[in-house]
């Protein structure tokens, strides 16, 4: 009541973040800017998890024909009435991300430093913003290519990708490292899920944090599972020169659930991958982004 000094409004979950971003967009647009690139990039991320997620769930059930990998999975977004505007929400997010990732990379945003550890954690961000550069590129030539019955698979764009390669000299050598590399992510992400306290990176309520620490860990565990088949099949196909052998996420992940898995592993590896999803928008909403450390430092 107005008579009461000590009554307070209690407001809305997330109006201090937006409130923020009002008086940062007042105060400096570029660093606002930078910063709503970076959180929308965080949620595209968590839709291709998602996406990836949810139809390896639906193939498992019966109701999809089989697992998809990212371009794929956001590809069948396309036949529901938003499709292409969640599409091109992705791709734009994406680029966002990238930019994101280039930031914390080469300016080091987050302040990590020289050390070893920071050195590694800076070389990941930026491979990982290379990925979802070219993701963002693939998603807006699927816009374009929606309705072409050229239009090439997951399958055979890897498949075409893996050939040129090994066309180039010490070909089948760079597609075998390419193989151990994947494989050592997936390794990395598992190690992660088990090590890492996802909660500290957060600025938010003490049980929010704990809620999505452990929502962080089922997701990356998630994650590295998944890319362990992908990395495995691109070492055979180096190793046997048969660019045939090598197979994106879906095809991957239904190839070993045809042979191996089974329907109550993929389940557990598609609950992970849909966990990791869940935990961009999280961060998205969550994460200190400090785009204003890049700048200064390139100053």
């Amino acid at each position: 009541m107005d008579g009461q000094p000590g009554a307070t409004v209690p407001q809305r979950p997330g109006a201090r973040i937006v409130a923020r971003l009002r008086h940062r967009f007042a105060v400096a647009p570029w660093g606002a800017s930078a910063e709503m690139a970076a959180r929308l990039g965080y949620m595209a991320r968590g839709v291709v998890y998602l996406s990836i997620g949810l139809i390896a769930l639906l193939a498992v059930a019966h109701l999809a024909p089989h697992t998809r990998g990212a371009l794929e999975a956001l590809e069948a977004w396309a036949h529901w009435r938003l499709g292409v505007a969640l599409l091109w929400f992705t791709g734009v997010g994406l680029w966002g991300f990238a930019g994101w990732r280039a930031l914390q990379s080469l300016f080091d945003a987050d302040r990590q430093g020289l050390g070893a550890q920071a050195i590694a954690s800076r070389v990941g961000q930026a491979l990982s913003g290379l990925i979802y550069g070219a993701l963002a590129v693939s998603i807006f030539d699927l816009i374009e290519t929606l309705h072409d019955i050229r239009h090439l698979g997951e399958q055979a764009r890897t498949r075409d990708t893996v050939a040129a390669v090994m066309a180039w000299p010490m070909g089948s050598t760079l597609v075998m490292a390419l193989g151990a590399f994947i494989v050592a992510c997936g390794v990395g992400n598992a190690v992660r899920a088990c090590l890492d306290d996802f909660g500290s990176t957060l600025r938010c309520d003490p049980k929010i944090a704990a809620w999505a620490c452990r929502l962080a860990r089922v997701g990356y565990f998630g994650r590295g599972v998944a890319m362990l088949p992908v990395g495995f099949f691109m070492l055979a196909a180096g190793w046997h020169a048969r660019a045939s052998e090598a197979k994106g996420l879906g095809g991957a992940l239904w190839t070993l659930h045809s042979r191996v898995l089974g329907d109550l592993t993929l389940t557990a590896v598609a609950l992970g991958l849909v966990a990791f999803g869940a935990f961009g928008f999280v961060e998205a909403w969550y994460r200190p982004i400090r785009p204003e450390g890049a700048f200064s430092s390139a100053d």
